[in-house]
């Protein structure tokens, strides 16, 4: 894990902003199927979901967006685009968390199976979840994207980072410099919210979480 130091690195004071937006709905979020790095189709309620919360985005003028280039991420990303004529730079490095065996499974069916399993997860244990990745590992590849792009934003720039559920908590916890045990006290993210993240004297801070919320559930992998 990377020091606070070197998450926090960069000049003090730029005023930089990173907006972490989760992808629209999905049929999996719907039936609670974890995703995991599948590649699985926004539904009408997710591209309408997509189309309202860019109107909003698009009015704090954001300077850049990055996404996932799995085709939720990416058709969630493409709806911002078109109203703010940015190009959309993809990277694999902000897919969701690959989980194995849980992909495609429900809720009850990976309690039913590995009930011991998700019990250690949700305890904040460092768990393979499905025989996949660590959190810890996701953030160790989603981060860096974030800080990479963060760091080309003109002072008191807007960087948007379009992602999944899980990838976008990992990549706050390791941001703010949490032990990875606390960062399952980031509550998640509903379909098409979004977490703003500011940079202050001592690094990054968390100004929102959620954002957007109409309300509507949290339906996804990291829940």
């Amino acid at each position: 894990m990377s020091s606070t130091g070197e998450v926090n690195a960069g000049r003090p004071g730029r005023g930089r902003r990173v907006i972490l937006w989760r992808h629209g709905q999905t049929s999996w979020n719907v039936e609670r199927r974890f995703q995991g790095s599948t590649d699985v189709a926004l539904t009408e309620t997710g591209v309408a979901q997509a189309r309202r919360a860019a109107r909003l985005l698009a009015s704090l003028r954001p300077d850049a967006i990055i996404a996932s280039d799995l085709q939720r991420a990416a058709r969630t990303a493409g709806e911002l685009a078109a109203l703010t004529g940015l190009d959309v730079t993809q990277d694999e490095g902000l897919r969701e968390t690959y989980a194995g065996v849980w992909q495609g499974l429900t809720h009850e069916e990976i309690i039913a199976r590995y009930g011991e399993e998700y019990a250690a997860w949700k305890r904040g244990e460092p768990v393979r979840r499905g025989g996949g990745e660590l959190e810890t590992e996701v953030a160790d590849r989603a981060a860096p994207v974030v800080l990479r792009h963060a760091e080309k934003l003109p002072d008191d720039g807007t960087l948007v980072v379009v992602s999944h559920g899980g990838t976008i908590r990992t990549t706050i916890g390791r941001l703010l410099g949490l032990e990875p045990r606390h960062w399952e006290s980031l509550g998640g993210l509903s379909n098409c919210c979004w977490s703003v993240l500011g940079e202050g004297a001592r690094g990054w801070r968390l100004l929102e979480h959620n954002a957007g919320t109409l309300p509507e559930p949290v339906l996804g992998d990291d829940d």
